[in-house]
């Protein structure tokens, strides 16, 4: 029986009875699962590395709370409020990524984190969510008004964030919110001539990346010769799929993670493949498959062009950061550091998919006539 009734007209339960309950069930679910990763695969990892046994489980078992209270938050929000809240934390967002070449922490070779008291943050993971939601407001205004110059600016903002992040460098997430922000561009209305443009744009700039970029370089080289040295992670990482078989070797019997450097962020879904088996992989993808569609197909109901777009921009940002991971894990593409949503470790990109995941949610909820609300 639901805690709320129909007849309560208070915000929490006026909330409760339009929000989308099943996309929310997922995301929780899905969450829960990564926090039960993170017990199996984060240990042995922060043994080699000199840490205490529990060092990343303790910290992504604080971040994971605020997270879900972030996207309970942001999910409560109105579609104006929702646009001012990514707005603001899109400009604080940007000012901090500019400050990470002068002052930040380089792990790799890339500097992506700043330091912040006893924790750090990745400021480029609070971009990809707010400027969606930025640029789909643009787009919509444009659309509605040709004086308006949504276009211009939302091209102007894109050239502003793709500098910043090729600056760290980080050309994955380049490529995202490029992705992005040229899939709402083309559901505003975009001449077909425009898109084969951008079509071109986009495999010069994937040449571009490849000539300049070293780390770039190495992982597709990698990727077409399976034999080279670098490949090891993902040599362990199929191996762990394959001996986990179709049921898994059984919760903490994998042996991966003992082995693979990044067993608890980047080739998580490998542990998972190990110890749980192909069954509950499968799972797994369909409920990001499911938040994807569902969420696709609850934006399709509504007539707001601005919730279309945000909406679009969000899951295209969400389900491509997933497949990323996922195909990256499996060796269908050249590998790169990309964490599978909410279930790797990683604080900054759980308290970003929050904001990504509870501004899907505030953006779908129903209407009290029975339609989407605007």
């Amino acid at each position: 029986m639901s805690t709320f009734a129909r007849t309560d007209r208070s915000l929490i339960s006026h909330w409760w009875w339009t929000v989308d309950r099943w996309t929310l069930a997922a995301i929780i679910v899905i969450v829960a699962f990564g926090a039960f990763l993170t017990l199996a695969a984060s240990p042995p990892v922060a043994q080699r590395l000199g840490f205490d046994t529990f060092y990343f489980v303790r910290r992504q078992f604080v971040f994971l709370p605020v997270a879900l209270i972030l996207m309970i938050g942001t999910a409560l929000l109105s579609p104006r409020g929702l646009r001012r809240f990514a707005l603001t934390i899109l400009g604080v967002a940007l000012v901090m990524t500019a400050l990470v070449p002068l002052i930040g922490i380089e792990t790799n070779g890339a500097a992506r984190w700043l330091r912040l008291g006893p924790i750090s943050i990745q400021p480029s993971e609070f971009i990809k969510p707010t400027f969606a939601v930025t640029t789909a407001w643009l787009f919509a205004r444009w659309r509605l008004d040709d004086r308006f110059p949504g276009l211009v600016v939302g091209a102007g903002m894109l050239a502003i964030v793709t500098a910043l992040l090729l600056l760290q460098p980080d050309v994955g997430m380049t490529t995202v919110v490029v992705s992005v922000w040229s899939c709402q561009l083309f559901l505003a209305g975009l001449p077909l001539v425009l898109v084969g443009c951008l079509g071109l744009l986009a495999v010069a700039g994937a040449v571009g990346a490849y000539l300049t970029f070293d780390h770039v370089r190495t992982r597709i080289d990698v990727f077409i010769d399976p034999n080279a040295e670098q490949n090891y992670q993902v040599v362990q990482s199929l191996r762990a799929f394959r001996d986990g078989g179709l049921l898994g070797r059984g919760p903490g019997e994998g042996r991966v993670k003992e082995v693979l450097p990044d067993a608890h962020a980047d080739f998580i879904f490998a542990v998972a493949g190990e110890e749980f088996g192909l069954i509950v992989c499968l799972i797994v993808i369909a409920l990001f498959a499911f938040i994807v569609l569902r969420g696709f197909s609850r934006a399709l109901r509504d007539n707001d062009l601005f919730s279309l777009l945000a909406v679009a921009g969000l899951l295209v940002q969400f389900g491509l950061q997933a497949l990323i991971n996922l195909a990256s894990t499996t060796n269908l593409i050249p590998p790169k550091g990309m964490t599978l949503p909410f279930i790797s470790y990683g604080g900054s990109s759980a308290l970003s998919l929050a904001l990504t995941t509870g501004m899907v949610l505030a953006l779908t909820r129903e209407r009290m006539d029975g339609g989407v609300r605007p």
